[in-house]
Formats: C-alpha cells, structure tokens, sequence
C-alpha cells in the first residue's frame, strides 16, 4: 500500500459543497503551502431541475466542475467515492472507506459539514456525511482492532487532531477570507450546473454570507466553523 500526505481533507456529500462552505479557507491554505486534499461523497446525479439531462451526463458534468474548481483553490487531489446523490447511508462500507483514506492520507485536519445543523432545512446527505466522518476520525481511525484487514494493508491507524465543520449553527472559529473571496468566487462560477441560474447574484449573495460571518472581527469577510481540538 502506497501512502500519501495531505495536510487537510475536506469531505463533503456532494459537488459544489466545499466551494460554498470553505473554498476561500481552502484557497488561503494552499495558498500557505498546506495540502489539501478534497473527498466527494456522492456524484451529484440528481442535482439539477433539468428535465433534459440524463443522470450519468450530469455526472460527467458535475464531476469535471469539481475538478476545474479545485485546480483553481490549489487542491492537491479530489477523490470521487460516486455514491447516488440522495442515497448516501450510515453504512458499514462508507465508514470504512473514510477510515482507510483518513489512514492513507493521514490528515491533521479534517473538515465536513456539521450533522447537526438544527431547525434548519438541511439535505440529508449531509446529515449522514458529517456523522460518519465523525465516526471514522473516532474511534474507528485512531484504534487499531478497528478493521484489522486494513492493518494487514499496511495502513496504521491514525489520530486526527482538528475537525471543522461548516454550515453550523454552533461557531466557534472563524478564518478570514478578505484575501481569497474572489478565489472562492470563481472557483463556484465552474459549478455552472448549479449557478447559472443565479449567477449574477452568485457573488453578491457570497459576500453578503461572508459579511455575515466576520460581523463580529475585525476583518471583512470570514468563513465559519464548529472546531473541535481532538486530544483524545
């Protein structure tokens, strides 16, 4: 077994998801010289209002949009798990596939969506996304009698040591994106399935979201997350 390095992971249901939630974080962070890797749940195939287009086409979209919006953030690599939009499950299979790539890559930090995003329309996608990527930091990616066919790959466990999530009701951490907000913007701008419809108003409703967040620092604009420092 090969192993890799990457600095941060992000994990997110479906294409798109992160240039919403953390692209101008992603941006500052390859623009540091950490690396990022990017993890796609689901392959988006039925995102669209679209009655023309045939599901394995807009797959094909989607998955090329997530491509050209990564090489624009300066992400290392983008991994397509290709599960049905809207059919992701706690699964023992899903778990482990997180499990084995957060053994693989070896994160410091992982980011995904917050589960438990509360009174608030929310896909359920991303309620099972960010609960199993929960599950596989801890305990399943940190024990070593977890999966021991993955030990016998050669693949250690491996202690996470930051999750953040984002869309949360609960921040408590926040980056500024003053410097990478217009990265953030074009980097979405490649998700034309998804905003063509709005994209005269795309970065008008960014900013006014990123002004939101920063409200209460000193900079301009932010992204926000629930942070959690894993010790354990």
């Amino acid at each position: 077994m090969t192993l890799k390095t990457a600095n941060i992971m992000v994990v997110t249901p479906h294409p798109d998801d992160a240039e919403y939630g953390v692209a101008g974080s992603v941006a500052l962070w390859a623009k540091n010289g950490r690396s990022v890797i990017y993890v796609v749940c689901t392959n988006g195939n039925k995102g669209t209002s679209d009655r023309k287009i045939k599901p394995e086409e807009l797959v094909k979209t989607r998955e090329r949009e997530q491509k050209n919006a990564a090489r624009i953030l300066g992400v290392k690599e983008v991994i397509f798990l290709n599960y049905p939009d809207q059919y992701l499950e706690d699964t023992p299979q899903f778990r482990k596939q997180l499990v084995r790539l957060i053994r693989i890559y070896k994160p410091e930090t992982v980011v995904t969506v917050d589960p438990y995003l509360r009174y608030f329309w929310w896909h359920r996608d991303h309620r099972v996304c960010g609960q199993v990527v929960m599950d596989a930091i801890f305990p399943y990616g940190r024990d070593h009698l977890s999966y021991p066919d993955l030990l016998e790959q050669g693949l250690e466990p491996h202690k996470v040591r930051e999750l953040l999530l984002f869309n949360t009701s609960a921040p408590n951490y926040r980056i500024d994106i003053s410097d990478t907000f217009a990265t953030k913007v074009e980097a979405l701008r490649c998700h034309r399935s998804q905003v063509a419809n709005f994209a005269a108003e795309l970065e008008f409703r960014l900013r006014d979201w990123a002004l939101q967040m920063a409200k209460e620092e000193e900079y301009e604009l932010a992204e926000e997350f629930h942070r959690v420092d894993i010790w354990w």
